[in-house]
């Protein structure tokens, strides 16, 4: 018997199977609202001109190819952190926080979960029901146990926080909270600043451990803005993580860049605990890759060049918002009766669209558009060409 004989077929996963079946369709004009990549108005996903910029600078006076360190470079792991929590901030000024360079959003939350699994044993994840749907299976990799907490209430297409909050209620004490900074995937509902508040208060008196995922920073509010959730908890939490992505706000998707920061309670038990958490990384990929990161110092290093990124920034996350408005417009004129108008109050890329599996597969066979089973979308996949075929296709379906 041959060594695979006996395997069964694998699953696809239900997104990234969706853009290989996206791939093979040879229909004109097909549109793709399921992978979760930025688009911009020409349907393509851009390179940033202060991203070329910076990489023009670094071929000419990059050096050496060697292995950056297993926690990254010292200062990569500073802007990752003022960024997070701002300049200044008391976790920074004290010396609390690390950070481990990781090979983007994913591989620091999977070196989160090897790091929980094995120096905080018998602690369950839990997450917010709906939530992205590798987090489970990451934390399944790892051999943890996962729950869920209620958060979107699909008839008011909003954040349940009376709910939410009643739950983090019963979480067992010490067990680790998942919560995203902003831009809920898939949801697309935040808390305010006052749930964000709340949040902390119940997860401060119950000891529970924050899992920050952060993975659309400026894409809902802006920069700023949208750290105020998780400045908030370091105002009440003495020890959470936090994982950053720089995919969607740099444009680096395939340079796979990310963050796990941690913060400790003083600076002692932060460097502990980043040793522990490098000798993880020894065991997984070593040593972090070096191009998306030495891209973003260089960018966020450089007045003009970090002026220019965070222009483009805000261009893409109105982008976004206006699609969001632009679809509702364009729904409601083609005879729509149905109620869009909350996607307008939801930030990012990402929002439930209300629309049921049967639906979904009829946009899909029918008018060659893509969306995932659950009914959520990619905003960013919408543009101005492809907004009259996709409301067309959507008032049919419903």
């Amino acid at each position: 018997m041959s060594l695979y004989s006996s395997f069964e077929p694998a699953q696809p996963d239900p997104i990234l199977g969706l853009s290989a079946a996206f791939a093979r369709d040879e229909r004109p004009g097909k549109i793709n609202l399921a992978v979760g990549v930025y688009k911009d108005s020409d349907g393509k996903t851009p390179v940033l001109s202060p991203v070329k910029e910076a990489e023009g600078r670094l071929l000419t006076k990059e050096t050496s190819k060697g292995y950056l360190p297993m926690e990254g470079g010292a200062v990569y792991g500073e802007l990752v952190r003022d960024l997070l929590f701002g300049s200044g901030h008391p976790v920074l000024r004290d010396g609390r926080a690390r950070t481990a360079h990781t090979p983007g959003g994913t591989g620091a939350l999977r070196l989160a979960a090897d790091f929980i699994a094995r120096h905080l044993p018998g602690r369950t994840i839990w997450m917010s029901d709906p939530t992205w749907a590798n987090h489970p299976q990451i934390f399944h990799a790892a051999r943890l146990q996962t729950n869920t907490y209620p958060y979107y209430d699909a008839a008011t297409h909003g954040l349940n926080s009376g709910e939410f909050l009643s739950a983090l209620e019963q979480i067992p004490e010490g067990d680790i909270l998942l919560l995203h900074a902003c831009c809920h995937n898939p949801a697309g509902a935040d808390p305010d600043p006052e749930t964000w508040e709340a949040i902390a208060r119940v997860a401060a008196a119950r000891g529970l451990v924050p899992l920050v995922d952060f993975a659309y920073q400026g894409f809902g509010e802006g920069i700023e803005a949208d750290s105020v959730g998780l400045r908030l908890l370091a105002q009440s939490c003495p020890e959470f993580f936090v994982a950053s992505s720089f995919s969607k706000n740099f444009g680096l998707y395939a340079e796979r860049v990310g963050a796990l920061t941690l913060v400790a309670a003083n600076a002692g038990e932060a460097d502990t605990a980043l040793g522990h958490l490098v000798l993880g990384a020894r065991t997984n990929y070593s040593n972090p890759p070096l191009h998306g990161s030495a891209i973003v110092c260089e960018i966020l290093t450089d007045s003009d060049l970090r002026r220019r990124w965070e222009q483009e920034v805000a261009d893409m996350r109105n982008r976004i918002n206006h699609m969001r408005t632009l679809f509702v417009d364009t729904l409601a004129a083609r005879g729509v009766s149905r109620d869009f108008s909350f996607l307008t109050r939801e930030k990012g890329m990402f929002s439930f669209s209300g629309l049921d599996r049967e639906q979904v597969d009829r946009l899909r066979e029918e008018f060659a558009i893509y969306i995932v089973g659950s009914g959520r979308i990619n905003v960013a996949g919408m543009t101005e060409d492809n907004m009259e075929p996709l409301c067309e296709a959507i008032a049919a379906v419903l």
